[in-house]
């Protein structure tokens, strides 16, 4: 599996936190800290409703953090405590325990649908991810599963870490970590000749260039004028074995444009080193998980 090292650090991610936070408690919940005693204690599950591939349990305790800062002690969110969960990667079948929490009643309530609704986007998209993955294991290709920069506004760096616990790979993080010339680069620059030419003397040797090709005369340009990797745009399965044909080892191939999990296995055997899918990140259904309470 790829590195799975979460982005806990990044300053970005807290600010979502504790947005999630603010937009659904704001100045408190006014049902549970109407009803439920201070002093009732409780065990909740978090549940998977159908197999999936679970994401984002280490949010817990950014979470518990961001409440504590509230500085709200009806609140009771120093009583929360994990006791015991899956790791980010694992695959749970239907009405398994994919975690448990304990802590006031109060406590637990107030912080479900705030951790749900972050553990149903990130396990939906790793879900999504290890079903192309799975595909491609089935074909008996060694082809990578990519994600795209078509991710949801500031939730990137997450959505990216949830393509990763899904067995796929990142693909540049933004426009700062890579060259990737596309056809609008093409045109504005006058050509494939002209655009990798420009790229090649304004970028660092170590920085990879990748051009996309949305016909044979334009695989073959770049080819001709050394890039190392070529992205095939809208190709069939067969068009990628005959650009493989052509590129013969001469460059990596990467694979992109309506991808769908029916078409996969044969684009990974046509050739394909790579596939990028932006639907892991802009499509990906939400994982149906709920939480159960059970009071002490």
């Amino acid at each position: 599996m790829a590195d799975l090292a979460f982005p806990a650090a990044d300053h970005g991610i807290m600010a979502i936190v504790r947005q999630a936070i603010a937009e659904d408690l704001g100045a408190g919940d006014l049902t549970t800290l109407n009803v439920v005693r201070a002093e009732r204690r409780a065990e909740a599950r978090i549940v998977s409703r159908h197999d999936l591939v679970v994401c984002g349990l280490p949010l817990f305790p950014m979470i518990v953090t961001a409440l504590l800062e509230r500085e709200k002690p009806d609140e009771e969110a120093d009583s929360l405590a994990m006791v015991k969960s899956l790791k980010d990667g694992a695959h749970a079948t239907r009405d398994e325990t994919v975690c448990s929490v304990r802590g006031s009643a109060r406590a637990l309530l107030s912080f479900e649908r705030i951790f749900l609704n972050f553990l149903a986007k990130l396990s939906g998209i790793a879900t999504l991810t290890a079903a192309y993955v799975d595909e491609v294991t089935k074909a008996g290709a060694r082809t990578r599963i990519l994600d795209t920069r078509k991710t949801t506004p500031g939730y990137r760096l997450l959505e990216k870490y949830a393509v990763r616990a899904g067995g796929g790979t990142n693909h540049r993080m933004g426009l700062f970590d890579g060259v990737l010339i596309k056809d609008n680069h093409i045109a504005i620059a006058g050509g494939v000749f002209a655009a990798l030419k420009a790229a090649k003397v304004g970028t660092n040797p170590r920085v990879q260039i990748e051009v996309e090709c949305d016909t044979m005369a334009q695989v073959e340009e770049a080819l001709r004028n050394g890039a190392r990797a070529i992205l095939l745009d809208n190709f069939t399965p067969a068009k990628v074995q005959e650009a493989a044909k052509v590129i013969n080892g001469k460059a990596r191939i990467e694979v992109s444009g309506g991808v769908t999990l029916e078409l996969i296995q044969a684009y990974a055997r046509a050739g394909a080193d790579d596939i990028s899918v932006g639907r892991l990140t802009h499509s990906a259904p939400a994982a149906d998980l709920s939480m159960e309470l059970v009071l002490k």
